[in-house]
């Protein structure tokens, strides 16, 4: 990106990146947010989450643009109105469930507005709760949604098989679906539509933003999509180095205002 090109959209992760660890917001990067709406900078979130898990954020932070949940999956609205859903082609779904079968993994599948699972005492399903400030919903199977299913979730301790799972899923859904790590023990299944990548693509067309005037900041590896197609890519100072590589700038991390700093630095006190 030429350093003269002016920024005019900031596309943020939130889990990792816009909130602490303990999912808040800090004061510092809510003024910072604030200060690029004073400077006429649109700023909204891409987010792994659900699009009802996204909304205290949303109106603490007082957006009034769409936001993308799902990875990309769902634009929505500022009202709430769904303004573009893509969802799991059945087909992949049912291999994405055979094949975690295999494997020593908690799955949630989230549709119909729920978040579904068949085990409530699955290792991660505490900190899910408490980051999406809903319940679960336990259910004997999965069968009755295959074919209405926004996300997927593989969930596990184990960060390296569920690294190489990723690189396994990622061939075996190749054309059918994306496989990306949220977090080291996240693996997300989502449509083939539904990356974070195409949702800045489509948040820029619908506000009218050259591409080249667009930025992103994430920390995870579901952030690398939209860091190849922004004019500005920054990742977090805590991102695995294979995502930090991927990346135009490094910030500081979430505990230390990563968001807050890339935004005074990178974007309001550009030459």
């Amino acid at each position: 990106m030429a350093d003269h090109t002016p920024i005019r959209l900031l596309l943020s992760d939130m889990d990792g990146t816009l909130l602490q660890p303990d999912h808040s917001l800090s004061d510092a990067t809510v003024a910072a947010v604030g200060q690029l709406r004073e400077e006429g900078i649109a700023f909204t979130l891409a987010s792994s989450r659900p699009p009802r898990a996204m909304r205290e954020v949303i109106e603490r932070l007082q957006l009034d643009l769409p936001t993308a949940g799902f990875n990309g999956g769902t634009l929505v609205n500022p009202d709430g109105s769904l303004l573009a859903a893509h969802r799991i082609d059945p087909e992949a779904v049912r291999l994405c469930l055979d094949t975690f079968a295999g494997h020593a993994v908690d799955v949630w599948m989230f549709a119909d507005d729920q978040w579904l699972l068949r085990d409530l005492e699955g290792a991660y399903v505490g900190h899910e709760r408490s980051a999406l400030g809903y319940e679960p919903v336990r259910v004997d199977s999965f069968t009755p949604y295959l074919d209405r299913v926004d996300k997927i979730v593989a969930s596990s301790r184990d960060f390296a098989g569920l690294k190489a799972l990723e690189s396994q899923m990622a061939a075996r859904l190749e054309g059918r679906a994306l496989a990306a790590r949220s977090q080291d023990y996240y693996l997300d299944i989502t449509a083939l539509q539904a990356n974070k990548g195409a949702a800045l693509r489509a948040l820029a067309e619908h506000l009218g933003i050259d591409m080249a005037q667009t930025a992103a900041i994430g920390d995870g590896h579901n952030d690398v999509a939209m860091f190849r197609v922004a004019g500005l890519s920054i990742a977090m100072g805590q991102a695995r180095p294979e995502v930090r590589s991927q990346a135009d700038r490094v910030t500081g991390s979430n505990t230390e205002e990563g968001v807050a700093q890339a935004i005074l630095r990178d974007l309001l006190q550009r030459e």
